[in-house]
């Protein structure tokens, strides 16, 4: 059998451990994170950054501008416990996007905050590559984790050491109730990275895991169609 030729491989799928684990976004680490909305109207992205908050009775600083807030909507506070939070939001709308940053970073200069989030609508000029390198600076020296939320954003320039991109995903199915949503999933893409390798994983946010740590898992992307469709071109190879 010629060695040469890809189709003259064995590749054992059993001997290959399929769910690697994944540094998760929710490790704590005092770095601005950007986490960008897969569509509008999306809660995806809201649902993402609550089950990344730290595991702690602190406060959280969320701030909002006006456009955010149209498509985004409001927090609902009776359902943080939901993704495990038990610290308070100090929550803050402003209209104008310079407005979040101000307050981001001056929130962010608060050893007392659990973490900061803001959220800015589209890609105004006040949101440059100079403003969130302060953002992220902030961050490392005072030791408080930063999330900027970005809808209606196609991806502009960032100084932030994670860019995520988080699209909503079919919950699983509900263990009592057929007809009800179960464990939420979302899609989430780590498009740059400082320090990491970029992917694309399905989100899982277990509520009732052992330990908060364990809470949100990354399980890689199912691609069966890629592979049936390899598959079928080393069956004709071979066959041809």
């Amino acid at each position: 059998m010629p060695t040469d030729s890809p189709f003259g491989q064995v590749i054992s799928l059993s001997a290959k451990r399929l769910v690697r684990d994944v540094p998760a976004p929710n490790g704590g680490d005092a770095v601005l994170r950007d986490v960008l909305a897969g569509g509008p109207f999306d809660a995806a992205v809201t649902g993402f950054v609550l089950a990344c908050l730290p595991d702690t009775a602190s406060p959280v600083l969320w701030v909002s501008d006006r456009m955010s807030r149209r498509e985004n909507g409001r927090l609902y506070g009776a359902a943080l416990r939901r993704f495990g939070f038990k610290g308070r939001v100090l929550r803050v709308e402003v209209s104008h996007p310079r407005d979040v940053l101000w307050a981001m970073e001056e929130g962010a200069a608060c050893a007392g905050l659990a973490a900061v989030v803001g959220e800015i609508h589209g890609a105004p000029e006040v949101l440059s590559f100079t403003a969130t390198k302060r953002l992220a600076l902030r961050a490392e020296a005072s030791k408080v984790p930063i999330w900027l939320i970005r809808s209606g954003d196609p991806g502009a320039l960032s100084a932030a050491r994670e860019r995520w991109r988080v699209s909503s995903v079919s919950s699983q199915k509900h263990p009592h109730d057929a007809g009800a949503p179960g464990v939420p999933l979302w899609e989430a893409e780590l498009f740059r990275a400082r320090g990491r390798a970029p992917g694309l994983w399905v989100a899982e946010y277990d509520p009732k895991a052992r330990t908060a740590a364990d809470r949100l898992r990354l399980l890689p992307r199912p691609v069966d169609g890629q592979m049936a469709a390899d598959h079928g071109a080393t069956a004709d190879a071979a066959g041809g």
